[in-house]
């Protein structure tokens, strides 16, 4: 097994500039699992296992597409009661999502149980999870190389001291701009950024800074990588995850201490394929994404890198 990810698996409704959508299947290990499942298939991988739970409104052909795209989904509970559902929308540059209803529904008594023969993969990957259901996740598993986890700023101001607690036991810490800041308590992002790393005694930080592009923080050295240059942004949600779920299955392929080049690589996919997750409103976009069309725009962006200096 090459990427264990554990997270939300929801149905979303939103609005944007560009229209609205009701009952989109989402949720952070959906995005994740998507894109971890496309780079797993296209680099000839050992296979990709979720952990999540559903109600019983979950429609059967959402767990088929999950199926369809080579994701092992033993580890996704049918739990009596109605799945996890958020409301929200964008406006103007839909940098950040306003939240207007979330039913956590089964997810608000989701306790994680990881699969016997998932329990070792290469790479753990906590989606975006109460920072305690990210230690009992961290408690059953043994990965063989490393662990990355992601959150967000609701357990920032209600389980602060828990999130530093397990940030401290992963390799690989993933967070948006804000988050950093929030963290640390620091508006400047860079001071931010390295105080968080003192505060997680070590490790690799990922900051995602969406269209600015991608700050790392390795252990030999600064990463800062520009963002594709997306002409049509539709729906931005599910992209930090297709992120992380790229980054995950990259780095599956590699053995011991992740190097500084072996990240930058895996970064770059992570920007690309992220930058199709916002072309259309909920996963479509990333769950058909063909080998073809994603090697275009991987050139495509290698060449606008390598133009600027990157």
């Amino acid at each position: 097994m090459d990427v264990l990810i554990v997270g939300s698996i929801a149905y979303d409704s939103l609005e944007t500039p560009l229209g609205l959508s009701e009952d989109e299947l989402g949720g952070s290990a959906t995005y994740a699992g998507f894109s971890s499942a496309f780079h797993n298939h296209r680099l000839g991988g050992d296979g990709i296992s979720m952990v999540g739970v559903v109600g019983k409104d979950f429609q059967p052909q959402h767990l088929s597409w999950f199926i369809e795209a080579g994701l092992d989904i033993s580890g996704i509970e049918t739990a009596l009661g109605d799945t996890f559902r958020w409301k929200g929308s964008y406006h103007g540059n839909m940098a950040e999502a306003i939240t207007h209803e979330t039913h956590l529904n089964v997810f608000e008594t989701f306790q994680p149980q990881v699969p016997e023969h998932a329990l070792s993969p290469k790479v753990l990957f906590c989606a975006n999870l109460h920072p305690s259901l990210q230690a009992s996740v961290l408690d059953q598993t043994s990965p063989t190389r490393l662990t990355l986890l992601d959150s967000m700023n609701l357990w920032i101001d209600i389980a602060y001291d828990g999130l530093i607690e397990v940030m401290k036991r992963v390799d690989i810490v993933v967070l948006n701009d804000g988050e950093v800041r929030l963290l640390a308590n620091d508006q400047n992002l860079v001071r931010a950024a390295h105080t968080l790393q003192e505060m997680m005694e070590g490790g690799i930080l990922v900051v995602k800074r969406g269209e600015h592009g991608v700050l790392a923080l390795h252990p030999d050295g600064i990463l800062s990588q520009p963002a594709y240059p997306a002409l049509k942004i539709v729906d931005p949600t599910g992209c930090g995850d297709t992120f992380a779920g790229t980054l995950a299955a990259h780095l599956s392929k590699g053995v011991g201490e992740v190097g500084r080049k072996e990240l930058a690589e895996a970064l770059f996919h992570a920007t690309v394929t992220a930058s199709f997750t916002l072309e259309t409103f909920g996963c479509d976009r990333i769950r058909n994404l063909s080998a073809g069309e994603y090697e275009s725009r991987l050139i495509d962006f290698r060449h606008i890198s390598n133009s600027n200096g990157f």
